[in-house]
């Protein structure tokens, strides 16, 4: 399916048109009949050979309904642009096309209707110059007449081509629907209503309400209806009607959206670029998707400037929306850059803020949000919209959930080892500190990230991170060492037996001293290498293509299951690899 809106002023024959395209009558109110307008959304489709169906949303062009006619503009990337022959260019039209440019919607046609009544090509000519300069300059333009059929089957033929360049939706994106009807069927329930831009919703699915919060309530959807009829699910572009239980109407209200749980971030504060920004308003109104919301617009330099939601809405990093001055009536498109702020507590911190995002353009980057973030869970910049799949070969060095950036890092690794020989200056008696001390003293917010920033001369031992040399053996033990580096010179991965530690004399207790000295790696009980092995083997993983499963990481080590899985749990620990959901690893570049 492919979804257009009608734009264009107040009885301008747009309904008209979408009747003669379809046979359905969009005006699905008493009211509008008796007032001949259009005051709500109406919602009518037909099916044009060579692109299927093709369902209209058709929005008032009345002034006192702007912002109805934004909730059907928001989702829709396409539009039908409609002027009369026998009027000039209105203002509504002015008004429709502004929040149109304001969205960046690039795909349409002009339609010039009345066309039997007045000779179609001085309107034509003026929305074509109004357009000018406009996202919606040099769209295909088409004379006809709703009355007589003149022109409606090279209008057809326009809109085909037209739906046919539009952007293809991904099925298996994460669903946000803006609800623009929500009301009661006898017999059935709760039915909402909504343009359906990206993603698949079935019968039976759960969705959450995106603008209640992380922990927000849910609904069940019952069941799927697309186009009039029954469906087991619909992918997007759609117009979808569902019937959903399990939250109240207040919640469900006009204007509230639903998403995949847990998939979204919902935000009341947002950095965004503003196109044209001059005298921006102090609280204008935000309207994204079906839904607006007042905010509170504070400048933070040239084009950027940070908004204050009145209520929580699921952003993403690139969403396109636009602002409006309920006074003066002028528009300005937006787009989001970044919808989870740092705090600006600082002087100045307002113009650090427009600096970092000077060179954003609103698309999605991993390696550029972790250099502004230094340090920011994956989970985060997932729900932001940042791809994290697949990581790529340099940038950020990922620790589990974190991605931190090469910079940051190296700053933590110069920090730790000062904090490190001040500690150990201060108390020679003890070796080190806790690596939760550690990670608190350095600003590390996560103890879990300890293990990338250890590096020579610094070393962990039993827990506590230390610069000192290491301790001097008992002389049988370092002959035990040695004949174990005989051993390992040519296999270095090939880990002695029990058995065979127990006749080089290397006993738990020698084990377990010889690896707080640094002098044995030791990857789990009775199972030790020689220092150093662990970097030997990201070596030679980074060789392999990536990812690489367990079983071909064995097989590149020469070493047995017994040894490769702690000695991978150890690489993924410390950041060297990082470990895939379908439980394959890659190898992180080097920080």
């Amino acid at each position: 399916m492919h979804v257009v809106a009608t734009a264009g002023h107040v009885d301008h024959g747009k309904s008209t048109l979408v009747r003669a395209l379809t046979g359905m009558d969009p005006d699905r109110l008493k009211e509008e009949h008796e007032r001949g307008l259009s005051i709500a959304l109406g919602y009518c489709w037909t099916s044009c050979e060579g692109t299927g169906a093709v369902a209209f949303v058709d929005v008032p062009g009345h002034e006192r309904f702007i912002a109805t006619t934004l909730a059907g503009l928001g989702p829709v990337p396409g539009v039908l642009f409609v002027v009369a022959a026998d009027d000039p260019w209105m203002p509504q039209a002015a008004e429709h096309l502004a929040a149109l440019d304001a969205l960046g919607v690039r795909h349409g046609v002009l339609a010039v209707t009345r066309s039997d009544l007045a000779d179609p090509a001085p309107a034509m000519a003026a929305a074509q110059a109004a357009m000018a300069g406009t996202s919606l300059a040099g769209i295909p333009a088409v004379a006809v007449s709703g009355r007589t059929g003149a022109g409606l089957d090279e209008l057809r033929s326009r809109l085909v081509a037209m739906v046919a360049g539009l952007p293809r939706p991904d099925p298996g994106a994460d669903v946000r629907l803006w609800v623009d009807r929500c009301f009661h069927v006898k017999g059935a329930g709760t039915v909402v209503t909504g343009t359906l831009a990206g993603g698949t919703i079935a019968g039976g699915d759960t969705l959450a309400l995106g603008d209640e919060g992380a922990v927000g309530p849910t609904v069940r959807v019952r069941a799927v209806q697309s186009l009039g009829l029954p469906v087991d699910s619909a992918a997007a572009v759609a117009r979808v009607a569902l019937n959903v239980a399990g939250a109240t109407d207040e919640q469900l209200r006009r204007g509230g959206v639903l998403v995949t749980p847990g998939r979204w971030l919902s935000t009341d504060a947002v950095d965004v670029r503003v196109d044209g920004a001059e005298r921006l308003p102090q609280r204008p109104l935000l309207h994204l998707g079906a839904t607006s919301t007042a905010v509170h617009l504070r400048p933070l330099g040239e084009s950027v400037a940070r908004l204050r939601l009145d209520r929580g809405l699921p952003l993403r990093i690139g969403d396109r929306a636009l602002l409006r001055d309920p006074g003066s009536r002028a528009v300005w498109g937006v787009t989001v850059l970044d919808p989870a702020p740092p705090p600006l507590r600082r002087r100045g911190a307002a113009r650090a803020r427009a600096a970092a995002l000077a060179d954003h353009d609103g698309t999605p980057d991993l390696v550029a949000e972790v250099r502004r973030r230094g340090c920011v869970r994956l989970g985060l910049l997932s729900r932001m919209g940042v791809p994290t799949e697949p990581l790529p070969e340099s940038g950020p060095i990922v620790v589990g959930d974190w991605a931190v950036s090469p910079e940051l890092v190296a700053r933590w690794r110069e920090r730790l080892t000062e904090v490190v020989a001040t500690q150990e200056a201060s108390r020679p008696l003890e070796r080190g500190m806790p690596l939760p001390a550690a990670a608190h003293a350095v600003g590390v917010p996560d103890p879990e990230l300890m293990g990338a920033l250890v590096r020579d001369p610094l070393r962990v031992v039993d827990g506590r991170v230390t610069g000192r040399p290491s301790v001097v053996l008992p002389a049988p033990v370092e002959v035990a060492l040695g004949r174990l580096e005989a051993d390992l010179a040519d296999d270095p991965f090939a880990a002695p037996t029990a058995d065979r530690l127990r006749e080089l004399g290397l006993d738990a207790k020698a084990t377990a001293a010889a690896a707080k000295a640094g002098r044995l790696l030791r990857l789990a009980d009775g199972v030790v290498l020689m220092p150093g092995a662990d970097r030997l083997a990201t070596d030679r993983l980074a060789a392999l293509p990536q990812p690489f499963t367990t079983s071909e990481a064995r097989q590149a080590l020469g070493t047995s299951r017994r040894v490769v899985l702690p000695l991978l749990g150890l690489l993924d620990r410390t950041g060297r690899t990082v470990r895939h959901p379908d439980d394959r690893r890659s190898v992180r570049a080097k920080g």
